[in-house]
């Protein structure tokens, strides 16, 4: 493995770039995850790899990752598995407690945890995928996400003229 910090890429990336008015901090934080993916590809280039990600179905179903970012893949083995299946194999695999029960978070700014991104719970998101249940409100923010998030999903669409 090869640990790659990227702090001095990323300043000058935001040096570089105009300023703009609208959604900067979320501008600014999807940075981040796809100079992840540049530098991963870089190296699965160089040793004619393919990229792995650890993206999982709770955050596949409800779009929660960046498009060509940490979406951006080419292997998903754990594409099939909600986050409570995710840590019941992490167990039996040996991974310590205190990496399986720290709140999972991209990283994208001091403090930011998926779940309070999300604004629910991966036990409230699993239970909502398996079994179809949940608060009214939590359904209903689901398939908000859901639907807003299709297009991170689809190949770019292609117009014929």
């Amino acid at each position: 493995h090869r640990i790659v910090v990227l702090d001095d890429v990323y300043d000058k990336f935001l040096e570089t770039v105009p300023v703009e008015k609208g959604n900067i901090e979320l501008a600014y934080a999807n940075i981040k995850p796809r100079l992840r993916m540049m530098t991963l590809y870089y190296f699965a280039n160089i040793y004619n790899f393919l990229v792995i990600g650890t993206g999982n179905r709770s955050e596949l179903e409800v779009g929660y990752f960046t498009k060509y970012g940490d979406g951006g893949v080419d292997l998903l083995p754990l594409g099939n598995l909600v986050k409570f299946q995710v840590r019941e194999i992490a167990k039996y695999l040996g991974v310590p407690e205190n990496i399986i029960s720290k709140p999972p978070s991209a990283g994208l700014w001091k403090g930011q945890t998926d779940e309070n991104e999300m604004g629910i719970t991966y036990e409230e998101l699993d239970t909502y995928l398996v079994e179809g249940k949940g608060r009214g409100e939590v359904i209903e923010k689901i398939k908000k996400m859901q639907e807003r998030s299709g297009h991170k999903k689809k190949l770019p669409k292609i117009f014929r003229f």
